[in-house]
Order: C-alpha cells, then sequence, then structure tokens
C-alpha cells in the first residue's frame, strides 16, 4: 500500500478547480500538472491564470509545480487528481466525455499501486461504474487489486476570494478503508479548514450533487415567488428583507441560474434518478422554473417597452454582463446568454458589454461578440444581468446616460435601488 511521503502526485484538469488544487499542493511537494490545453499551459508556464482565480504571485509561490501537455511526464506518479469539466449536452443530459478521456490518458500510465482520485461532479456510481472500466481497459489492470479509486468532490467557487480551496471543508472517500485514509491524509496537507471522510465514494459522489441541487431548488422558490409578487405590483426585494429579519429565513435572491454546477449537476442527479426507474418531480420543476427565467426577463421588458410606446420591433437593448456571476471571467453555462437569443426573436438589436471576458471566448462558445464600450444615449432599454463592481461604481444616473430620452432599465442584481430603476426581478 502506498504510503503517504511516497506519493508522486499529478492534476489532470487545470481550469477553476485543478490549478487552485495544483498551485496549493505545488506549494507543499512536486506536483505535475496536466492538460490538453496547449494554449493554457504556455500562460501557466509564463506565470499567468487566465481564469484570474490564482494570482500571479500565488502562483509563482508554487515553486513545486510543474506544467505539461506531455503524457509522458505522468509516467513517473503514482496518484492522479482528474479535475476535468462534467458538463451537459444540448439535450440537458451528462455529458462524461472529458472525464472518460481523462480516464483513458491515465489509463495508459496507470501502474500497480496507483490511485486514481476524481474531483468532478457526477451522478453517484459514475466513479466505480463509468471511469474505473477505462482504467482497466487501458491499463490491463484489476480494480482495487492492482489500483484503486478515491473521490473527493471540489467546492470551488470561481471570483471568491474569501473561500478558498483550503478554507472549505473537504469530503473525502477511498475504494478501500486504507485508500480512504491515505486520500483523506493527503488533502488534509493543504485543507486548513479540514476533511470529512465519507463512508464510500458513491456517498461521496451523492453529497456533491445534493449540494447544488439544493441551491438550484431553492432560488426556483424564489423566481416563482418573484414571479407571483411581480404580478401583484409587490416590490420582491423589499418583501425579502421584511422576511429576512426572521433568524431563520434563508437569504436567497431570484435571478439566472447558470455556471458549471447550479444549472448542471441537478441534471447528473435526474439522469441517475430516471435510469433506476424514478422520475424525480421537485428537482425537474425546479430546474424548468429555473431555464425558463431568461424568456420570462425579455417577456417583462417587452411588456415594460410598449406601456411606454418604445417601438420594440428594431429596438437597441444594452445587456450589461454576460458571465454567469459577478467579478469573475467565467462564461461556462452562463443563463446571460437565453436573454440575448430570446431578445433576438423580438428582431430587437443587441449590444452585450461585458469588462471580465475575453472577447474570442464569448465569440468561441456563444458566437458572441461583446462590445468595447456601450455607446451613450443609444439604448431603448438597458438590462443590468451582471453584478460585476464595475457596474455598480458607475451608479445609477451614468447608467441612465447609456439609454435615450425615452428607455427602460431592468436591474436583475439588485445593484440598483428600486426608485432608480424601472423593473426589478
Amino acid at each position: 500500500m502506498l504510503k503517504i511521503e511516497d506519493v508522486k502526485l499529478a492534476i489532470i484538469g487545470l481550469g477553476y478547480v485543478g490549478l487552485p488544487l495544483a498551485v496549493e499542493f505545488g506549494k507543499k511537494r512536486p506536483v505535475v500538472g496536466f492538460d490538453i490545453n496547449a494554449q493554457r499551459i504556455s500562460a501557466l508556464e509564463a506565470g499567468h491564470d487566465t481564469t484570474l482565480e490564482v494570482s500571479d504571485e500565488d502562483l509563482a509561490r508554487a515553486e513545486q509545480l510543474s506544467f505539461s501537455t506531455d503524457i509522458s511526464s505522468l509516467a513517473a506518479c503514482n496518484v492522479f487528481i482528474v479535475t476535468v469539466p462534467t458538463p451537459i449536452d444540448e439535450h440537458r443530459q451528462p455529458d462524461l466525455t472529458p472525464l472518460l478521456k481523462a480516464s483513458e490518458t491515465i489509463g495508459k500510465v496507470l501502474k500497480r499501486g496507483d490511485i486514481v482520485i476524481y474531483e468532478s461532479t457526477v451522478y453517484p456510481g459514475a466513479t466505480e461504474e463509468d471511469c474505473v472500466p477505462v482504467l482497466e481497459q487501458f491499463s490491463g489492470l484489476k480494480f482495487n487489486v492492482d489500483f484503486f479509486a478515491g473521490y473527493s468532490p471540489e467546492r470551488i467557487n470561481p471570483g471568491d476570494k474569501e473561500h478558498r480551496v483550503t478554507t472549505i471543508k473537504k469530503v473525502t472517500s477511498g475504494s478501500t478503508t486504507e485508500v480512504a485514509n491515505l486520500v483523506d491524509s493527503l488533502y488534509k496537507q493543504i485543507i486548513v479548514a479540514g476533511t470529512h471522510k465519507a463512508s464510500s465514494i458513491k456517498v461521496a459522489e451523492a453529497a456533491k450533487v445534493i449540494e447544488n441541487t439544493q441551491r438550484d431548488l431553492n432560488i426556483a422558490l424564489i423566481n416563482e415567488l418573484a414571479i407571483i409578487f411581480n404580478r401583484m405590483g409587490i416590490d420582491t426585494e423589499a418583501v425579502l428583507q421584511a422576511a429576512g429579519t426572521k433568524w431563520n429565513f434563508l437569504p436567497f435572491r431570484p435571478g439566472l441560474v447558470g455556471g458549471h454546477c447550479i444549472g448542471v449537476d441537478p441534471y447528473y442527479l435526474t439522469h441517475k434518478a430516471q435510469a433506476i426507474g424514478y422520475h424525480p418531480e421537485i428537482i425537474l420543476a425546479g430546474r424548468r422554473l429555473n431555464d425558463g427565467m431568461g424568456a420570462y426577463v425579455v417577456s417583462q421588458l417587452v411588456k415594460a417597452m410598449l406601456k411606454r410606446r418604445i417601438h420594440v420591433d428594431g429596438a437597441r437593448v444594452l445587456v450589461m454582463g454576460l458571465t454567469f456571476k459577478e467579478n469573475c471571467p467565467d462564461l461556462r453555462n452562463t443563463k446571460v446568454v437565453d436573454i440575448v437569443k430570446e431578445l433576438a426573436e423580438y428582431n430587437i438589436s443587441v449590444d452585450v458589454y461585458d469588462p471580465w471576458v475575453s472577447a474570442e471566448e464569448a465569440e468561441h462558445e456563444y458566437n458572441l461578440t461583446p462590445v468595447s464600450e456601450p455607446v451613450v444615449g443609444a439604448y431603448d432599454a438597458i438590462i443590468l444581468a451582471v453584478a460585476h463592481n464595475e457596474f455598480r461604481s458607475l451608479g445609477a444616473a451614468n447608467i441612465h446616460k447609456l439609454g435615450k430620452a425615452e428607455h427602460v432599465l431592468y436591474d436583475l442584481k439588485y445593484i440598483l435601488s428600486a426608485e432608480e430603476s424601472d423593473l426589478r426581478l
């Protein structure tokens, strides 16, 4: 059985999850950071993280971290941590392609005694039922005889400078008792918040997938309440502030539910539930509601424009913000795109402005070209879609200046007060 002092570590996938993990381990021990994206590796070797999750200074402090796109660099490693994306496809079904490709890569270099730890969000059972067979196929080795597995779900919150990888409690697990102990000890070397050793890999997988399913359902409830209150002419934020004076009222807010976790993870759980013959009613109802918020926002905006006799066909609208959350460049599964597409259905011309995003990435992912600057006095309507600090600092007067003499300002994120905006969720 491998001992903690003999671990030679590799991190497979250097995105929002993998890089912060690799950097923290790289401050303690030699680590190979592996990614198939050569451009990503070149940037990291030059000392810069384009996701902005890790500062240049922190990256430099990981003195024992090396980067590579070459599979041969993994040959000397004996513990592999997989941190690749697990998205959904156009049919909202789990897409395990990156995970299985990573497993294939590891399988080609896997040796007796090695351990493969997965961090990517999956449905319960995916590690042992989907990934392990690939490892066996490409290595020719037998699971829990020649090699072992672990699962420790990522808990990265992109853009959050307070809750970092080391300060968030880590769930760990392993395919045997001995492996579970080693996996737990390994993470304890960097996780100052401590660890929670789950009783099995499936328990750890299930714990991860329900974390974001719970948040998704809570936000769906608030979104539905916002729709009801809007019809009643009641300010939702005022209601939530009043209700929030009770100690046990949960502080959720309405809005678009995108990103790599909350808008995706529930579909992994519902996929597995349906595979075992159970149709999940509540989870899917929450997903349907949250997935429909983009269309709801546009319908509200169009109604407000018509009430002010603003011609909708051919109108020009500014959407402020494209990322899935504030103060980070992450475009994964952003639901702002739903608003842009829905506006186009009304033959509305849309300018998207977001100082955080890469224009090249927006073009590649969504065929959208953000404007470098909004045009003052040009817009029939303005949608504040993301609460970037840059937008907050503009203030209501400067945001209104971007609109024509007669325009509608829709604040999705409560950046402005009720008096300073025309519409709020």
